[in-house]
């Protein structure tokens, strides 16, 4: 399998500077998710990585390989699009073998590779349907059974689940991470659904304004956000931000109407304008203690799971708070918090992490 390295890559439109001066190593064997909202850059750095764009300046290595003019057909890679590519007026068979004919493999091992991408995408009973019987989950699934039985070096997802019904999503995003757990290719996907991005990723590269902002896993891109707006990107909801109008800085030390102690910033308490906290990270209690902090409920919301999403006051800063039960408390009542030192952010002027 192939590393993908981009060395200086920028691709512009006219004024329009779509991708800027990325230098990024996807690494082989792995799946990576281009995330960010639409216009960030995502889809025309995948094209280019596709050979279906050429970049205004820099260079794309396949390895060690400099693919930046190699022709699409030459790189050795498969695609997904939003829209399921499938043949019409045929079976579902036969839309899989079809790429492989061109492969000169005997018929052996093209009926031995059907089959296998059949019964890991779970289409094995509908190998003999046309493809019209069939909703468009399922087509789509053909889509990406056709691209992963030629077993490319590289295979590209271009917001693949975008254009489907909840239920075939759902189902779909579960068979692809099967897929992706089981297949050696280097996958690239391509998304604006951070669900998406943190189900399927190995690791997530958080594009805005056509430039990389932060690479990392799906865990730590969401724990450790390195700017205000991974914070706000990632999560739903995103990171609860404390502007410096509730800030106190003293010595090296920081503080906040929601912080029951001063939290230690060292050298850099000076040039914290914002604290992000999650939603998550701040625990609420019916019963007040020396360490909690007072505010009162002023909305509360059923959430995913059972858990409940409440809006926190106080005094004039508003914060979100989610909650894992059924506290008993209404809006208006009182409830005590408290927050763990390690789970506050810290942001200069610029929105980056301190």
């Amino acid at each position: 399998m192939y590393d993908i390295n981009l060395k200086n890559v920028t691709k512009g439109f006219g004024n329009l500077q779509a991708v800027n001066d990325i230098t990024f190593t996807i690494p082989k064997s792995s799946v990576t998710v281009l995330l960010g909202p639409s216009g960030c850059g995502k889809t025309t750095l995948m094209r280019m990585i596709a050979g279906l764009e050429t970049p205004t300046s820099g260079s794309i290595f396949f390895d060690d390989i400099d693919v930046t003019r190699v022709p699409t057909k030459r790189r050795n890679l498969g695609m997904v699009f939003q829209y399921p590519v499938i043949y019409r007026g045929t079976s579902v068979k036969r839309n899989l073998e079809l790429p492989l004919l061109s492969e000169k493999l005997s018929a052996g091992e093209i009926s031995k590779r059907v089959n296998d991408v059949a019964d890991l995408l779970g289409i094995s009973g509908d190998l003999n349907k046309m493809v019209e019987e069939l909703d468009n989950g399922t087509r789509q699934k053909i889509a990406v059974g056709r691209a992963i039985a030629r077993q490319p070096q590289i295979i590209l997802f271009d917001e693949p689940i975008t254009n489907i019904d909840i239920t075939a999503k759902l189902e779909l995003k579960r068979s692809l991470k099967e897929v992706f757990s089981r297949l050696s290719q280097t996958i690239v996907y391509v998304t604006h659904d951070q669900t998406e991005a943190m189900t399927l990723a190995d690791q997530i590269a958080l594009m805005q304004d056509g430039v990389i902002t932060q690479c990392a896993p799906p865990k730590e891109i969401y724990e450790k956000p390195k700017s205000q707006f991974a914070g706000w990107f990632l999560g739903n909801p995103g990171i609860n931000f404390i502007e410096k109008e509730h800030i106190s800085v003293a010595g090296s030390g920081i503080n906040s109407s929601l912080f029951s102690q001063t939290i230690d910033a060292g050298s850099h308490a000076s040039q914290v304008k914002v604290l992000g906290v999650r939603a998550e990270a701040i625990e609420v209690k019916t019963t007040q203690s020396p360490e909690a902090r007072s505010a009162r409920v002023v909305r509360k919301s059923l959430g995913i799971g059972g858990q409940y999403l409440l809006d926190l006051e106080y005094g004039s800063l508003k914060v979100k708070a989610r909650v894992a039960h059924q506290l008993g408390r209404e809006i208006g009542d009182q409830v005590w918090t408290t927050i763990t030192s390690s789970d506050v952010i810290m942001f200069n002027e610029a929105g980056v992490a301190i």
